[in-house]
């Protein structure tokens, strides 16, 4: 058995397309296969479900997919762990982070590829569930997510900041002049929403039902640069993390007006999975983010208007999916 076997193996699993696989692992399509055949053979069992094309793997594949994936993650934390002692951390960082928090990644990446150059980072942007399911399965070394929200498993929390929520809406619009809006009020819009699949809208449907009522959006995207590219119509809102400001300001003839009635807050921090020895890379971004302060970075929050969370008691919603 050879470790670039159990790569073909990772692969396949991932792609579910033998000429994909191949391609991912650089080899051709026949050495892929003659590589899984030789994983077969040399354990005895059958792997990979076969016809034409990949039809899946076997009871068999699925507990060698297990222990395959948890190899490859032990090599390549002997590599990072030897590469380090010779001159610094090397290696690969595999990032997943739902979309409303991606917006100060770069908070944490930047001061992070600072220290260690030679570190590569690949950042997805997914649900919290596919967060979970990347951590479970090996195939995410970071988590971005809600820490406060959905249930968490078997993982390592560092919180970084509260979210906050934010309608951004016409200048000229119906609430001009305002310095807040209340979550009943902003039904009356014609709002951009992202999709219920996504943790951030279910939030987003706990707080307009403890006002009382519920959103009809007339447009649900699971894309932030959708939403923006219909705000700039100049008829359209929506609701977004206060976060975004830090990404574009507050664009002309918007504006960003703190939600209220009640005020909701949700904790966003990093995940990682709840192993020992931790990978040396992903013990450095873990350093990096105990020591990072992103509320200083993002700002005072009262720039948006909103209540100091030392002055009022958050509504801290609990969504149970």
């Amino acid at each position: 058995m050879l470790i670039r076997h159990l790569e073909y193996l990772v692969a396949l699993a991932r792609e579910r397309h033998f000429a994909r696989a191949a391609l991912a692992c650089n080899v051709t399509q026949p050495a892929l296969s003659a590589g899984i055949k030789h994983l077969e053979e040399s354990l005895g069992v059958p792997i990979v479900d076969r016809d034409h094309r990949f039809q899946g793997l076997t009871p068999d594949g699925e507990r060698v997919l297990a222990w395959a994936r948890r190899v490859l993650v032990e090599r390549d934390a002997l590599m990072q762990e030897i590469g380090g002692e010779r001159g610094g951390l090397v290696g690969r960082l595999r990032i997943g982070g739902i979309p409303v928090a991606l917006p100060v990644l770069s908070l944490l990446t930047t001061p992070f590829v600072t220290k260690h150059p030679r570190v590569r980072i690949t950042v997805a942007s997914l649900t919290s569930a596919e967060i979970q399911r990347g951590l479970d399965e090996f195939a995410l070394d970071v988590g971005l997510t809600y820490l406060d929200n959905e249930p968490l498993l078997h993982v390592r929390t560092i919180p970084l900041y509260f979210e906050r929520y934010v309608l951004m809406t016409p200048r000229d619009g119906p609430f001009a002049g305002r310095v807040s809006v209340t979550w009943q009020e902003a039904v009356g819009l014609r709002l951009c929403l992202l999709t219920p699949a996504m943790q951030y809208r279910r939030i987003l449907d706990t707080y307009f039902r403890d006002a009382g009522t519920a959103p009809d959006p007339v447009l649900e995207t699971n894309s932030i640069v959708t939403l923006a590219s219909h705000l700039r119509q100049g008829t359209w809102s929506t609701i977004l993390p206060h976060t975004i400001r830090y990404v574009i300001g507050e664009p002309d003839g918007l504006q960003m007006l703190p939600l209220v009635e009640p005020i909701g807050v949700h904790q966003i921090g990093v995940i990682v999975p709840d192993r020992d020895p931790i990978p040396p890379v992903v013990a450095a971004l873990m350093r990096e983010a105990q020591a990072i302060d992103i509320e200083a970075a993002l700002g005072d929050s009262r720039a948006l208007g909103t209540p100091s969370l030392l002055s009022v008691e958050p509504a801290v919603s609990s969504v149970l999916i």
